[in-house]
């Protein structure tokens, strides 16, 4: 009888865990070049959040982003842009750029899981989201720029 009780449990948890599969169904996806000033460019493949239901969803829930995928966040206009890792069990790094690319500031080893704000350090358009760890291996700061151009009208 106990084993009757724990199923939902089990159920409810595994539901929860967002596989590439439902990333891929609920996000598209693009290649985007980081042009790092120490070490030069490296090429991601990442999901594109560029409504608000994606932006407000982002990688919650995402149990593993694999070594070069992240996702960025693409915004209409620039602001100062606030994120959180509300339901996100990874850490990220994460890299706040303007509409041209240029990266405004880096916040590296987020806390999975708070609802503490992540800031841009100015008005910002896009973020991107890495694992943890990538930021500093690839030597990636405010010298740096990402090289992004929506395919398919994907900015809209």
């Amino acid at each position: 009888m106990r084993q009757w009780l724990l199923l939902p449990v089990a159920i409810l948890i595994a539901s929860s865990a967002i596989g590439d599969d439902e990333l891929d169904t609920r996000f598209s996806k693009d290649v985007l070049i980081i042009d790092s000033s120490e070490t030069g460019c490296h090429r991601f493949d990442v999901y594109l959040a560029l409504t608000d239901a994606q932006r407000s969803r982002g990688l919650m829930f995402v149990r593993e982003l694999p070594a070069r995928t992240g996702m960025l966040f693409v915004y209409d206009r620039s602001s100062m842009l606030s994120m959180w890792m509300k339901n996100t069990y990874i850490s990220l790094d994460m890299v706040f750029a303007r509409a041209d690319g240029t990266i405004t500031n880096v916040i590296e080893n987020t806390e999975p899981q708070t609802l503490r704000s992540l800031l841009s350090s100015e008005p910002a358009a896009l973020v991107l989201e890495l694992a943890a760890g990538t930021i500093e291996l690839l030597g990636i700061d405010e010298n740096s720029r990402i090289i992004w151009e929506p395919a398919n009208g994907d900015d809209e």
